[in-house]
């Protein structure tokens, strides 16, 4: 399955977030990346082109998926009900390997892919190693039981976070998908609009 490997701090020094989570090396040089560091005033000024394409790009990097798969999310969200880019963040975050990111089963969003990929994951008691799959309304998302055990798994837990759209049973290592969350209730920070107004072109 493709996915990005490269560099991690290279690419939130170029949108000057930690889209991929803490970063020391990140807090150290925020500045662009480039042969001349923070001096470089080359393309100091962006056309709107430049503009939507890098928000495209950040939400990209910031959810893990390629531009096949975001092409497609895209044209989900079109044909669906609502606001489309509000939409297009609803399918990113209903994917299997965000909500396990969100449940706090693993620190980062490349590290749910793995535990979904490797089969430490079940959705409704099944094990599914789909990363891209959505999630439906009333979805168990759950930690498989030979894998509860796992110190990667329970040191993430020790820093979940709460959010109002999955509910949590700590006994059971599992979450609920109650619904795909509402913009407010997204944390990203994805201009979706400019996404939008790029695809329409």
């Amino acid at each position: 399955m493709a996915r990005y490997i490269g560099p991690k701090t290279k690419i939130a020094r170029k949108f000057g977030q930690p889209i991929y989570g803490d970063d020391k090396n990140f807090e150290k040089r925020k500045f662009p990346p480039g042969q001349h560091g923070p001096n470089r005033r080359r393309g100091a000024k962006k056309s709107e082109y430049a503009i939507q394409l890098a928000e495209k790009q950040k939400a990209k990097y910031t959810y893990g998926i390629l531009e096949r798969q975001f092409s497609n999310m895209y044209d989900k969200a079109v044909s669906a009900k609502g606001v489309t880019g509000e939409v297009l963040l609803q399918l990113c975050e209903s994917r299997l390997d965000n909500i396990v990111y969100r449940l706090g089963f693993a620190t980062t969003r490349a590290a749910a892919r793995q535990l979904v990929t490797h089969r430490h994951i079940t959705v409704n008691g099944e094990i599914l190693n789909i990363p891209s799959y959505i999630a439906k309304a009333g979805d168990v998302i759950a930690v498989r039981e030979k894998s509860k055990s796992l110190d990667i798994i329970n040191d993430a837990l020790a820093g979940r976070g709460n959010y109002d759209w999955l509910q949590y049973n700590d006994e059971k290592k599992s979450g609920t998908f109650i619904s795909a969350p509402e913009r407010i209730q997204i944390p990203e920070d994805i201009k979706e609009q400019l996404i939008v107004e790029l695809y329409s072109k």
